[in-house]
């Protein structure tokens, strides 16, 4: 699949009854969820690193969780009760005054799990690329949005490390290997570093209203597939 499917791409900051002139036919779902199984080497990721599904999309496993605790910079409410209906509340023993001061995941788009929807943490995540590619769409607090490719063709600027900053909408999705790269698809797997470290009451999953209160029509058009609720 080549670099046109997630060309590298920015808007300025946009507002519903705002023309956005510079929206492009871009954001289209290359690989949408299969039927079939996941394939065979798929599924053998999934087994050696012990992946679970992720409510996001995609799969995922803790792998770090650092002992040392902080004092929480965030208010002591959760970010989303609708986040937290989903994973069936609080871990047990989470005190909303503290967090860890880092913690780390595998996480894994694949052909039948290729989106990671859009939602935000309130927490700076470092990014790591580890194979396959995938693009990445971001909206900050100011409207503006942002895309770009992650994978190994750094030459055509393909990232192999981003950071996310705390309050920035994310989504992802996988793509297919580049002309450079014939490969079959086994999905794209990466790492994530939070810092302070990940609580699902630090998550928020983008709504379909809020979505439409901070992009433009064009833009809302473009990327409500990657909205999930």
């Amino acid at each position: 699949m080549a670099d046109h499917d997630c060309e590298h791409y920015s808007s300025a900051p946009t507002s519903p009854s705002t023309s956005d002139t510079s929206a492009q036919s871009i954001i289209v779902p290359p690989f949408p969820a299969a039927a079939a199984p996941e394939p065979p080497e798929v599924q053998a990721t999934i087994k050696a690193l012990s992946l679970v599904p992720h409510i996001e999309g995609g799969y995922y496993v803790l792998t770090d969780s650092s002992p040392t605790l902080i004092p929480s910079p965030y208010p002591p409410s959760p970010l989303s009760e609708q986040t937290l209906a989903l994973v069936g509340g609080l871990r047990p023993g989470f005190d909303p005054a503290f967090r860890s001061l880092s913690s780390s995941i595998f996480y894994y788009l694949t052909p039948a799990r290729p989106t990671g929807s859009f939602h935000r943490n309130r927490s700076r995540i470092v990014h790591t690329w580890h194979r396959g590619r995938g693009c990445y769409i971001l909206i900050y607090p100011d409207g503006r949005v942002e895309s770009f490719i992650v994978g190994s063709d750094v030459e055509r600027g393909e990232k192999l490390q981003w950071a996310v900053e705390g309050g920035v909408w994310k989504a992802s999705y996988l793509l297919g290997p580049s002309d450079a790269d014939s490969s079959h698809n086994e999905g794209l797997l990466i790492s994530e570093t939070v810092v302070p470290g990940f609580e699902y009451a630090d998550h928020e999953f983008l709504s379909r209203q809020r979505c439409a209160e901070i992009l433009s029509e064009n833009l809302l058009q473009e990327l409500g597939w990657l909205v999930k609720h």
